[in-house]
C-alpha cells in the first residue's frame, strides 16, 4: 500500500511559501485508482511571483555571474541527492504513473542521475568565452546564459526530463520556473528538497505543479526568456503559439513514432531480443519507443511469431513489484486512448497477434494488455498516429528501399534503429532515415550527445554542447586591429 504524502505549499524562488490560491491536485494511482497524495495547484498569481523572483535573481548576477567552478559544486550536489534518494524517487514515479519499478530505478532515478552528471562534465569542457580573427579585426566570442526559463516537463518521465532541462540552464546561470505534469507532482517535490538542501541562491529555482492553463500563462510571460517543453505534439505547437507573442526562444521536445528497421540479414533472435525493451519501454509511453517495426517479407511469418511470444510473455501487473514488466497506464483517459486505438486498428483490417484489450487480472487500475498488431500498412491510423500506449505495429516490406522509404513516410522523426549483420550497412540506413536519433543493433539515448526530433517531432536539441546552446545567447564583441590583450 502506498502511503498518503500531501503537501501544502509550493517552492517559489528557493523557500517554501504558502500557495496564492486553495485549489489543490489530487495524485492518483494507476494500479488501484485511488488518491495517493494531494499538492497545491499553483495559480498564475504564484507563476507571476515565482517569475518575478527568477527575473531579479537573474538580473542581479547572483547565480549567472557566480563562477563556474561554484555553480558546478551546487549542481554536484543536486546531483548526489538524487543519487542518495533514488529509490525513493523511482517508487513515487512508480506510484504515480505505473512505470515499472525496475524500469524507474534505472531510467527515472539513476538516468536522471545521469543526465545530471553528464551536464556537469559538458560544462567544464564547452568555452564560454573565445578570440577569433573577425575579417575587420580581432573577435571575442562569448556564450552568456539566456536568462529566465519556463521548463515544462511531462508525466512519463518526468524527473530524467526535469534533469534534461534543469542541469543545462542552471549550469549555464539562468534562473528557472519547472512547471511538473499534475499526474507526477510528489516526486517534484523531492527535487525540490534536493535543490534546496543544495544551496541555490534565493530566486533561482521554483517549482510550480499545475494545469495546463496555467502552465500556458507561464510560457506566455513577459518575464520568461526561454521556454522548454517537452510533450505531445499539439501542445508543443500551443507552446510556440503562445510564445511567439514575446518572440521567447523555445526548445520542444514533442512525439514519436519511430521504425526499427530489421534487415534480412539480421540475427532475428537477437533483434527481437533487442526490440522488445524499447518497444514497449514504460508501457508504451515513451516518445522513443519503437512503436513500428519493420520486417522483411521473407521473415515476416517467424518474426510474427517471435514478438507476439515475447508480447504474451510480458508480466503485467503492480508497478511496485519488481517482478511486473508492464504496469497500468497513467490514467483512465490514457487507457480508453489505447483501447479505441485497438478497435480502430482491427476496424482498418491489422490483425491482432499478441494482447488486444484489458487484462484479467489484477481487475482494477488503468491496464492494457502489451497489444501487437501485424499485416499493419503505413497508410493505417494505428501506423501513424501516436498511441503512447502498449501497442506496437509489425510492417512488412519487400527490400531495403522500401523499408526506409517506410520510416521516413511518417509526420514524426524522433527516433528509430536497425538491425543487420553488417553494421557498416546499418550506418548507412541509419545516415538515410530522418530522425534526430538512430542505433545500430541496440536502442540507446546517450545523454552527451544531440537528442531531439526531426517534423513534428520537434524543434532544438538536448543532451551534449547542443543542448548546452539552448540556454545561450551568443554575443560577439569587435576588439580594436591589432590588440593582443
Amino acid at each position: 500500500m502506498t502511503q498518503f504524502t500531501e503537501h501544502a505549499r509550493l517552492f517559489i524562488g528557493g523557500t517554501w511559501a504558502d500557495p496564492a490560491g486553495t485549489d489543490t491536485i489530487d495524485v492518483v494511482s494507476p494500479h488501484t485508482e485511488t488518491v495517493i497524495g494531494r499538492v497545491p495547484h499553483a495559480s498564475r498569481e504564484d507563476v507571476d511571483r515565482a517569475v518575478a523572483a527568477a527575473r531579479t535573481a537573474f538580473d542581479s548576477g547572483v547565480w549567472a555571474q557566480t563562477p563556474l567552478a561554484e555553480r558546478l559544486d551546487v549542481v554536484t550536489r543536486i546531483k548526489d541527492g538524487i543519487a542518495a534518494r533514488h529509490e525513493e524517487i523511482a517508487r513515487v514515479i512508480s506510484a504515480q504513473n505505473g512505470s515499472p519499478y525496475s524500469w524507474s530505478v534505472l531510467a527515472q532515478a539513476l538516468g536522471a542521475m545521469m543526465v545530471w552528471d553528464c551536464a556537469i562534465g559538458v560544462a567544464r569542457g564547452i568555452p564560454y568565452e573565445e578570440r577569433r580573427a573577425g575579417v575587420l579585426g580581432p573577435l571575442l566570442v562569448r556564450r552568456e546564459p539566456v536568462g529566465v526559463v519556463a521548463a515544462v516537463a511531462p508525466w512519463n518521465v518526468p524527473q530524467f526530463v526535469a534533469a534534461a532541462k534543469l542541469a543545462p540552464a542552471l549550469l549555464t546561470g539562468c534562473s528557472v520556473v519547472l512547471k511538473p505534469a499534475p499526474e507526477t507532482s510528489l516526486d517534484a517535490y523531492i527535487l525540490a528538497e534536493i535543490a534546496a538542501e543544495a544551496g541555490l541562491p534565493e530566486g533561482v529555482l521554483s517549482v510550480l505543479p499545475a494545469g495546463r492553463e496555467v502552465g500556458e500563462y507561464l510560457v506566455g510571460h513577459p518575464g520568461v526568456d526561454k521556454v522548454s517543453f517537452t510533450g505531445s505534439v499539439a501542445s508543443g505547437k500551443r507552446v510556440m503559439e503562445v510564445a511567439a507573442r514575446n518572440l521567447t526562444r523555445v526548445t520542444l521536445e514533442l512525439g514519436g513514432k519511430s521504425a526499427a528497421i530489421i534487415l534480412p540479414d539480421a540475427d532475428l533472435e537477437a533483434a527481437v531480443a533487442g526490440i522488445v525493451p524499447s518497444a514497449w519501454m514504460n508501457n508504451g509511453q515513451a516518445c522513443v519507443a519503437q512503436t513500428r517495426i519493420l520486417v522483411p517479407r521473407v521473415h515476416y511469418d517467424e518474426l510474427a511469431g517471435r514478438f507476439a511470444a515475447a508480447a504474451d510473455a510480458l508480466v503485467v501487473g503492480d508497478p511496485l513489484d519488481p517482478a511486473t514488466q508492464v504496469g497500468p497506464l497513467v490514467a483512465e483517459r490514457q487507457q480508453r486512448r489505447s483501447l479505441d486505438y485497438i478497435a480502430l486498428g482491427q476496424r482498418e483490417g491489422a490483425k491482432v497477434l499478441a494482447g488486444g484489450g484489458r487484462p484479467a487480472a489484477p481487475g482494477r487500475g488503468w491496464y492494457v494488455e502489451p497489444t501487437l498488431f501485424g499485416e499493419v500498412t503505413n497508410t493505417m491510423r494505428i501506423a501513424r498516429e501516436e498511441i503512447f500506449g502498449p501497442v506496437i505495429c509489425l510492417l512488412p516490406y519487400e527490400d531495403e528501399e522500401e523499408a526506409v522509404r517506410i520510416a521516413d513516410d511518417s509526420d514524426y522523426g524522433l527516433s528509430g534503429s536497425v538491425w543487420t549483420a553488417d553494421v557498416e550497412r546499418g550506418i548507412a540506413v541509419a545516415r538515410r532515415v530522418r530522425t534526430g536519433t538512430y542505433s545500430v543493433n541496440t536502442f540507446s539515448l546517450d545523454m552527451l550527445g544531440p537528442f531531439g526530433g526531426y517534423k513534428n517531432s520537434g524543434l532544438g536539441r538536448e543532451f551534449g554542447p547542443e543542448g548546452f546552446a539552448a540556454y545561450q545567447e551568443h554575443k560577439m564583441i569587435h576588439l580594436p586591429a591589432g590588440y593582443e590583450g
